[in-house]
């Protein structure tokens, strides 16, 4: 994967927390509906346990961007099935439209891939998410408390049959969002 000019995504540690705090928190504000608790919710949902791949995209050393895939309780067909949600893809307001959300966003289903996750869900823009092969009628097959238009879900493992019909539930700590 070509990243854009000077960027680097790499695995989020500790010592990145405020940081990454700082990116989710300055990204939100900007939007429709503000900062709505996103920071809070990927320190939940590493606190849990519940982090599958955490990335951070830097640029001369500084974080400008981070993308959070953590793990949901999804049935398919009767089954089980490795899932995993995007929820949130940061990035610092001075860099968007960059192409640092999509190196993020593809750097982590890649490795979701790696990881053997077969299914990725995803809660967001419509005209945004398709890019990467979220599809709405996918998750459309899903009961889920986050079920409409702009959830939307994709295959990450091609040797898994097309399910046909489960749930989809994302990490606890999205049940405890306010």
């Amino acid at each position: 994967m070509r990243l854009p000019d000077g960027l680097v995504v790499r695995a989020a540690g500790a010592e990145d927390a405020d940081a990454i705090d700082a990116v989710i928190r300055a990204a939100f504000a900007g939007t429709q509906y503000g900062h709505q608790g996103e920071a809070e919710l990927v320190r939940m949902i590493e606190a849990d346990g519940d982090a599958l791949a955490s990335l951070v995209a830097e640029r001369g050393g500084e974080i400008v961007g981070h993308v959070l895939f953590s793990r949901m309780n999804v049935e398919a067909d009767g089954r089980v099935l490795a899932a995993a949600g995007l929820a949130p893809v940061s990035v610092a307001p001075d860099r968007q439209g960059q192409g640092v959300g999509d190196a993020l966003i593809r750097a982590g289903l890649a490795m979701l891939r790696g990881q053997g996750i077969a299914m990725s869900f995803v809660l967001g823009h419509e005209n945004y998410y398709p890019r990467f092969g979220y599809s709405p009628d996918l998750a459309a097959r899903f009961v889920s408390p986050f079920s409409g238009p702009h959830f939307m879900a994709m295959m990450l493992d091609s040797g898994t049959a097309l399910p046909q019909g489960g749930r989809a539930d994302y990490a606890p700590a999205f049940g405890r969002m306010g």
